[in-house]
């Protein structure tokens, strides 16, 4: 009986990772993934954020086997996706962004014949366990063509965890689903977390990554441009706001020297850069620009605001034609 592997101290480890797609009818090449270096320490909830067309669908297709990289490396779980690929498969469950499943089929069913898909032996299968945690048995034995969007969508979290894999991948896993169904797949998620199941999520809805992700990578034009702790990215702005509310109604914000301002309702909204003014010194000038103030707040960089700056910047400004 060979011994067991050794617990890897990363989920995923992605060295030097390239795509490249070859023209069509004298187009030039198309590079999707421009050399992608990151890596997953195990256990993490892992942002993985872009605009669209930044690769990060063409990245999780290579880990997933169902695109071939052009050439670098991808380890999951301690196992090339090269020298041991079934072996690295059935370390990563992923849930597409698309939702797809035999609609004639029931719940029950799809999982029973996706378990046998992984090789799971009957007697291993975690069939019912799924279907309650994802909210599904009284539909257990109902068409799939029958279920709500969201139920399909639960449908699809518990088909990439038959084989009980310890890297799940999340694309978009919350887009077009209502509130409370994403309040109760970010407490499974959590819970699965909380059992030592890394968790890597693509989403765009950004407050939903800085609440939930302990490290954040940002991918833009084929390229990671930031792979850091959450608290740590958000550090890297240098901007703060200051929203003040007037005691009197004004026609317009004021110009304010050295400042942006920018209206918000009935205040306006001033940011400074932290290494070069205060709070104090944004107070001064509004005073002295003849404006009474009735109340004040402060506001710190989010993640949004990283992100765009990130990607949206004049120096990352996306490629339309890179996917």
């Amino acid at each position: 009986m060979s011994a067991p592997e050794p617990t890897p101290d990363y989920a995923l480890s992605v060295e030097d990772l390239r795509k490249v797609y070859p023209g069509r009818k004298g187009a030039p090449d198309k590079e999707a993934l421009k050399g992608v270096s990151l890596q997953v320490r195990r256990g993490s909830m892992f942002g993985l954020l872009g605009p669209n067309g930044a690769g990060k669908s063409t990245l999780i297709n290579i880990l997933a086997g169902i695109t071939r990289k052009t050439s670098g490396k991808a380890v999951i779980w301690g196992r090339d996706i090269d020298q041991r690929p079934r072996d690295a498969r059935a370390a990563l469950g992923v849930v597409p962004q698309e939702i797809t499943a035999d609609v004639f089929f029931s719940p029950r069913e799809a999982l029973e014949v996706q378990a046998g898909f992984y090789g799971v032996p009957k007697h291993e299968r975690r069939t019912d366990e799924l279907l309650a945690a994802l909210g599904l048995t009284d539909k257990a034995d109902a068409y799939v063509r029958a279920l709500s969007g969201g139920m399909k969508r639960r449908l699809m979290v518990a088909k990439a965890l038959v084989h009980n894999p310890p890297v799940l991948v999340l694309d978009e896993p919350t887009a077009g689903v209502d509130v409370e169904l994403r309040r109760q797949l970010w407490a499974y998620v959590r819970e699965l977390n909380a059992r030592g199941v890394t968790i890597i999520l693509t989403t765009h809805y950004l407050e939903e990554a800085q609440e939930l992700c302990d490290t954040i990578a940002i991918v833009n034009r084929g390229e990671v441009v930031a792979c850091e702790p959450t608290g740590q990215l958000l550090r890297r702005m240098d901007t703060r706001n200051v929203v003040v509310t007037p005691e009197e109604p004004q026609a317009a914000p004021p110009q304010l020297a050295g400042f942006e301002v920018a209206p918000r309702g009935d205040s306006f909204v001033v940011t400074y850069r932290t290494g070069q003014s205060s709070v104090e010194q944004v107070l001064a000038a509004v005073r002295a620009s003849g404006v009474t103030i009735r109340d004040i707040a402060t506001e710190d960089p989010d993640l949004e605001d990283v992100f765009v700056a990130m990607t949206y910047g004049d120096a990352n400004r996306p490629d339309p034609t890179k996917d």
